[in-house]
């Protein structure tokens, strides 16, 4: 029996113990008993129990608890062949710089295969990455760079300088043909000496054109050999940089082809198989969940419940607290948890948007000839889902009403868990026109919401640029270098018992831009009261039932056809 199990004293009754496996990718709590091994697990760690790096808050370290944010832990509820209850633990990649440590559940990849071929292929990238380095350290390669751009600097303002002088001869000849032009007018016909005037000034142009082109020719003759020299320093560093990473593609083959992954009825199946036609995405197979599953297959044990929460600090990128529960990733554990589930019985996956909503809904706020308002109610989608199994939306309810309608109709979108006010125009030309007022931001929108927390400030202003998580679509994540720009103002309305009431006003319309916002250490701080993304699923703060708490309440914009500001509001449910 493996020493990492961790058995429940005392042992839990059988009615304590859940009718199935639940689906690892389902928001909301986690089993009573997996929230209880949680709990010890998070004790454990706080009170220093295993040798990794637990540096607090306030120390700039690369601890949990440090600058460079925590990391995702699970825990396994799992029977063994007696009927005993226990856990097993597991952290997500590396803990410490370490794959291994003693109280978790170990890697999945084969080790004989790994050591055979990541030391040698580790040592292969870094002796590309040492001939990269040295091909910019290089003095020499810094002196033809340095010499290409000294003589383009120098060049261009040669070429300024004789732009310049030449915009001064022209603006003389100008003058001077406008003179000679009355010149011959006052003359009435009378033979003058304009035209050879007038011919002179012409082949002054042309002395300047054909100036020009000689400047350009030699600038080109005395160029071309730097510049021949700098692109084939460019052409090595480009031929280095593809073979690095064409071994860095092969060793990621092989490193993925040393993962056993193995489902409960003793199958095995290779990583990459199941990322086919793709290739696995980096750390596919790493995550707590399959370690964990992995750990109990490896000694007989029966998975139970298992519940992933994150410790320490949040990530730079946003969308993770201390102590909150999330399901597993769909990027990386997508393809690999349903595998290793089959032969166990367990519930499926909750699809969202697929909740009966009443016809009569969403409710119309205001309608003409042009435009329609409706209150949109949370479960609805705003448009058909992209893989076209969820066909019901506001779109799709809007045409039905509105057969003769043209156009997209759904001017712009709200998340399926938030409820409120949505735009739509009944022609395709009345939809372009008001989309253009949103790209200009000139459209008003405020949302309501209540905050998972005591919001320290009574107002202000969230920038902070937004791209979608690529390992954990649809979640979206802050990266000021590739992400997109997305501002957010803020205002407190009341605050009550752990939580705050707040009006958001956005000024872009970034996916998910107030919920990351919120919830995000460097914006407000708080996330958005039942926010399954972002914060945690759970009822109101009056107790009624789990929902997210944001409500789009008021829209205000300039009609497209009366050229008259409306505004239309919807208050708030809660």
């Amino acid at each position: 029996m493996p020493s990492a199990v961790t058995y429940f004293d005392p042992q839990p009754s059988r009615d304590a113990m859940p009718a199935m496996f639940a689906s690892p990718f389902d928001h909301g709590p986690p089993h009573p008993l997996a929230r209880l091994a949680a709990d010890e697990l998070l004790a454990m760690l706080r009170a220093g129990a295993f040798d990794i790096d637990l540096a607090p808050l306030e120390k700039p370290s690369s601890g949990l608890q440090g600058g460079l944010g925590g990391k995702m832990f699970g825990v396994l509820v799992v029977e063994d062949r007696e009927g005993r209850i226990g856990y097993l633990r597991a952290f997500s990649g590396m803990l410490g710089g370490r794959w291994e440590l003693t109280g978790f559940a170990p890697p999945l990849w084969d080790r004989a295969q790994r050591e055979a071929m990541w030391p040698a292929g580790q040592a292969e990238l870094r002796e590309y990455e040492l001939r990269l380095r040295a091909l910019d350290a290089d003095p020499a390669n810094a002196a033809i760079r340095a010499a290409l751009v000294a003589f383009d600097a120098r060049v261009a303002a040669d070429a300024e300088a004789l732009r310049e002088r030449h915009r001064i001869q022209r603006a003389r000849r100008r003058t001077e043909r406008d003179r000679l032009v009355a010149l011959d007018a006052e003359a009435d016909g009378r033979a003058t000496e304009v035209a050879p005037a007038l011919h002179a000034l012409d082949q002054e142009s042309r002395a300047d054109a054909a100036e020009k082109k000689r400047f350009d020719a030699t600038a080109a003759e005395e160029r071309n050999p730097l510049a021949e020299r700098v692109a084939a320093l460019e052409r090595a560093r480009i031929a280095l940089e593809q073979q690095r990473a064409a071994e860095s593609r092969d060793l990621m083959k092989q490193v993925h082809d040393s993962y056993v992954i193995e489902n409960a009825r003793g199958e095995r199946r290779p990583l990459r198989e199941l990322f086919a036609p793709g290739e696995p995405p980096a750390g596919a197979g790493d995550c707590a969940g399959p370690k964990l599953l992995g750990d109990a297959y490896r000694h007989g044990l029966r998975p139970v419940a298992l519940a992933e929460v994150w410790f320490g600090a949040p990530p730079a990128t946003g969308g993770r607290h201390a102590g909150v529960f999330y399901p597993s990733c769909r990027g990386k554990c997508g393809p690999v948890l349903p595998f290793m589930l089959e032969g166990l019985p367990h519930a499926t996956a909750a699809i969202y948007g697929a909740s009966e909503i009443a016809a009569v809904e969403p409710r119309v706020v205001f309608e003409d000839a042009w435009i329609v308002v409706v209150d949109k109610p949370i479960d609805l989608l705003s448009v058909p889902g992209r893989s076209g199994a969820l066909r019901d939306s506001v779109q799709t309810r809007l045409r039905e009403r509105y057969p003769v309608a043209t156009g997209p109709l759904v001017v712009h979108r709200l998340d399926l868990d938030t409820s409120g006010l949505l735009l739509a125009a009944k022609d395709a030309a009345t939809h372009t026109t008001l989309q253009a007022q949103f790209a200009r931001r000139e459209i008003e929108k405020r949302y309501i919401a209540w905050l998972d927390g005591i919001v320290a400030g009574d107002h202000g202003t969230v920038e902070l640029a937004l791209r979608v998580d690529l390992d954990d679509r649809p979640r979206q994540i802050h990266d000021p270098v590739h992400g997109k720009p997305a501002i957010t103002e803020w205002r407190v309305l009341d605050r009550g018992t752990g939580a705050t009431r707040v009006a958001l006003f956005p000024k872009t319309g970034r996916t998910h831009q107030l919920r990351v916002h919120a919830a995000h250490r460097l914006g407000i701080g708080a996330p958005i009261v039942g926010d399954r993304l972002y914060g945690r699923s759970q009822a109101d703060p009056r107790g009624t039932e789990p929902r997210m708490m944001l409500h789009a309440e008021q829209l205000a914009f300039v009609h497209p056809h009366t050229g008259e500001r409306v505004v239309f509001e919807s208050p708030a449910p809660f």
